[in-house]
């Protein structure tokens, strides 16, 4: 999350202001905010770091970064970026500069407006007790409030970023390291995956909910920690398990140590990791992000048929669900749009014309299994329905002959504070319209949604979702918010104070 400047003359509660939207035609897609990754125990710590990110490049594009330790020193590097930009294979002296046998690396997702160096991480700080390099997937609804306090009190921010404010927290209590970070986190609400790298630990931990994924693997002698899977993978590592919600582990040569410091809660993990952040070919809870998808779409088929011809997916996190959609109804799935994996964002759009077209930089139309058919389009979600527009647009001038689409998703109709970057409620367009009007502005010949009941079950919850007990973080769909909002309730009476001040005259 980007903070505003915190003031600070007091007299008023620190105002929560959104980052600005940047205009990108190719992008409506909520989007994660970070990866995370942690190796303790091995001679090639960054470059099994790098590898990791490398992996988790899906979680975060603005920037990355790596901080290891040698032994003696902290030894960084950071830059905005891709993973193979910021360490690539002419950058040999960066990789050499980054011995040790620990090290901690960082993602940072595609933020909107100008990209701020000072908001790379893994940040670090020296402490009176050493140096300490932390790195965070999530968001904090405190931080605004937290950080105003600091302030007040002296303290000097290098970045905007709500990960800092547990480094000011940490330096103003006393301890080991791990007691001032159990104290930090006590003070903090929101959600949180960290990793935590000293001159002799590295410390990984989560939320009491779990809102945002962390596990725990093995290579050798070696642990890791990472944000997926999927980074255990591509170095050879096995997975041992998930760190638990609320569970704090402490590696250092002796081995591991669990905690669980916090709180108890019932865990309520993010439902939008299995819908769409996480890759498919990772594991969550035990259960295949592949196959869960699968089952979102044949859930879909039962909840939302249609009178079609063909099935085919918006590339590519709408393909597992598109081919449980096809299995589930008996109609054939193709490849109708193919994507060109070698676009990034685009500013370049001087004109009307130019930006209805930018679309196809990114996809394009298979007209060959397309023409003269009754479709199905199947997309993971509709978050402002721009981007659906224009892939519908696309289709139908491609030669369909109806184009019926289905989400595996319910409606999105209330934004995120948990560590997803979502637009306003006002931009959603769920909020703002029927799932009717929804179709009338997507221009499709019709349009369902798979239902939160069924989005359950396919997670395994044969009776769908217990809405006294989800087990999901389901915010998105239903509005309700298990971790306090501080942050945001602060800004909304600060701005209903401001209203009725102008209306008083």
């Amino acid at each position: 999350m980007t903070l505003t400047a915190a003031s600070q003359s007091g007299g008023h509660a620190p105002l929560l202001v959104p980052p600005p939207l940047a205009f990108d035609s190719l992008a409506d897609r909520a989007r994660d905010e970070c990866a995370v990754f942690g190796v303790f125990g091995t001679p090639d710590a960054a470059a099994h770091t790098a590898l990791g990110l490398h992996a988790l490049q899906h979680r975060g594009q603005e920037a990355t970064g790596i901080v290891a330790h040698d032994g003696e020193r902290f030894n960084a590097h950071r830059g905005l970026g891709h993973v193979g930009k910021v360490f690539s294979s002419k950058s040999r002296d960066v990789m050499e500069s980054l011995s040790g046998h620990a090290a901690i690396g960082h993602n940072r997702y595609s933020t909107t407006g100008a990209p701020n160096p000072r908001n790379v991480q893994p940040l670090f700080a020296e402490l009176d007790l050493g140096g300490v390099a932390l790195a965070h997937n999530g968001n904090l609804t405190n931080a605004l409030a937290l950080r105003h306090e600091l302030i007040g009190q002296g303290c000097i921010f290098q970045s905007t970023t709500d990960t800092e404010v547990i480094l000011h927290l940490m330096a103003r209590t006393s301890g080991r390291v791990v007691e001032r970070l159990t104290a930090a986190l006590k003070q903090v609400v929101g959600a949180y995956s960290l990793v935590v790298l000293t001159k002799q630990k590295l410390i990984g931990v989560r939320d009491p909910y779990g809102v945002r994924p962390l596990v725990l693997g093995r290579r050798g002698d070696a642990y890791l920690l990472a944000s997926e899977t999927v980074a255990l993978d591509i170095i050879g590592a096995d997975l041992v398990r998930e760190i638990e919600p609320g569970e704090m582990v402490i590696i250092t040569e002796d081995g591991l140590e669990s905690r669980k410091p916090f709180f108890p809660v019932a865990p309520r993990p993010c439902l939008f990791e299995y819908i769409y952040f996480a890759r498919p070919d990772s594991i969550m809870a035990g259960r295949s992000v592949y196959e869960v998808r699968k089952a979102i779409g044949r859930e879909l088929a039962v909840e939302c048929p249609a009178d079609a011809d063909v099935v085919i997916p918006v590339p590519d996190s709408g393909v597992p669900a598109a081919m449980g959609f096809a299995e589930g109804a008996g109609l054939p799935f193709e490849l109708g749009i193919i994507r060109n994996h070698y676009v990034g964002r685009t500013f370049i759009e001087p004109t009307q014309e130019i930006r209805r077209l930018g679309v196809r930089l990114k996809h394009n139309a298979n007209s060959a299994v397309i023409k003269g058919k009754r479709v199905v389009l199947i997309d993971d979600s509709i978050v402002r329905g721009t981007t659906s527009v224009k892939i519908i647009e696309m289709v139908r001038e491609a030669g369909a002959a109806e184009v019926h689409v289905r989400v595996a998703s319910p409606p999105i109709r209330h934004p995120c504070f948990y560590g997803i970057d979502t637009p306003d409620r006002s931009d959603l367009l769920a909020a703002r319209m029927s799932e009717e009007g929804m179709a009338n502005f997507i221009d499709a010949d019709s349009l369902g949604f798979v239902s939160l009941d069924g989005l359950y079950r396919a997670l395994g919850e044969p009776e769908g979702r217990d809405p006294a007990h989800p087990k999901f973080l389901d915010h998105y769909f239903t509005g309700e918010y298990p971790i306090r909002l501080v942050d945001e309730e602060a800004g909304s009476r600060a701005r209903q104070q401001l209203t009725l001040l102008r209306e008083a005259g």
